[in-house]
């Protein structure tokens, strides 16, 4: 009894004729082909998005959306990878025309279009929602810690530099003190070459790392994300108003009423205190739900409504 054995290397094969039949009609990539080619690229903020009439002719940003979006579906961060799945991904090849922009292209996309990427995400929830994917009627929220790229010791060098800036310059004002001006060249160079100048020390599940606060509002039909933020801040307890007003815009505007469903680490009332709207000074008021522990909270110049 033998192994199963493959076909020989030499052995002529009939493939398909054209890319078009190698991509399924349900295939992903041609949901993203069609949502980005009704995006106005222009009033999204994207560069170049009508061609010069002179010059060398450059890259639709369509074309490098499209593979931007490709590579966050498939959790491809990296610009050198994804040039690398245009050389060999049949599925890039159908997706681009077989074009293949170098790593070089790619970060400089993502690096000019970072708020037209995140008009982007505001549209996409639009169209999932015109798709029924998105009902906007109960909205989760929460917030996750997600470590950094910089490491712990450079977070606390670069919080050392700044405190000792900061002494420098109250000596500095208060007496006239002997300032060593290379020691305080290189701590400055340092602070600009910093990856993460924003980055702080947070207490995870693993301990005291840097990391950021994600916070995510995702709607409850199919758990898709309708409104993110990541922020600087370690505790939750201020988040709970701007991301159920951003989850409320996305998913239909102010008019729209819905149910947020958040833990108590959201929670902004302590005491009796409950959210407060920004056009409404004067606090709503707690009805009981359920347990003793559950309630609901009214939000009602924004008509959102919150259960813990």
């Amino acid at each position: 009894m033998g192994f199963v054995q493959g076909e020989g290397r030499t052995q002529g094969t009939l493939f398909p004729v054209c890319l078009e039949e190698l991509i399924p009609d349900d295939h992903v990539c041609r949901v993203i082909d069609a949502f980005v080619d009704k995006l106005d690229m222009g009033g999204l903020g994207f560069e170049r998005a009508a061609a010069a009439e002179t010059g060398r002719p450059g890259y639709d940003p369509r074309d490098l959306l499209k593979l931007y979006l490709y590579g966050y579906l498939q959790q491809i961060r990296s610009s050198r990878r994804l040039e690398s799945e245009c050389r060999r991904n049949i599925e890039l090849m159908w997706l681009l025309g077989r074009l293949v922009p170098d790593h070089k292209t790619i970060a400089e996309f993502r690096r000019m279009h970072r708020e037209a990427v995140t008009a982007v995400g505001v549209e996409m929830v639009q169209f999932a929602r015109s798709a029924g994917l998105v009902k906007g009627e109960w909205i989760a929220i929460d917030g996750s810690k997600f470590q950094t790229v910089s490491s712990a010791r450079s977070v606390r060098e670069r919080a050392a530099l700044e405190r000792y800036l900061e002494e420098l310059e109250q000596s500095d004002q208060q007496d006239e003190v002997v300032i060593d001006r290379s020691a305080v060249a290189s701590a400055l160079e340092k602070l600009r070459q910093h990856p993460e100048p924003e980055a702080g020390l947070m207490h995870t599940a693993h301990g005291l790392i840097p990391a950021y606060n994600v916070q995510a509002a995702v709607d409850a039909e199919h758990a898709l994300i309708v409104a993110q933020q990541v922020t600087v801040q370690a505790g939750d307890n201020c988040s709970l108003q701007p991301m159920a007003e951003a989850a409320q815009i996305a998913v239909g505007g102010p008019a729209q009423p819905i149910n947020v469903v958040a833990d108590g680490g959201l929670l902004e009332w302590r005491a009796g205190r409950s959210v407060r709207g920004e056009r409404n000074s004067a606090a709503c008021a707690c009805q009981p739900w359920g347990e003793q522990s559950r309630r609901w909270h009214a939000v009602r110049p924004h008509r959102i409504y919150l259960s813990t």
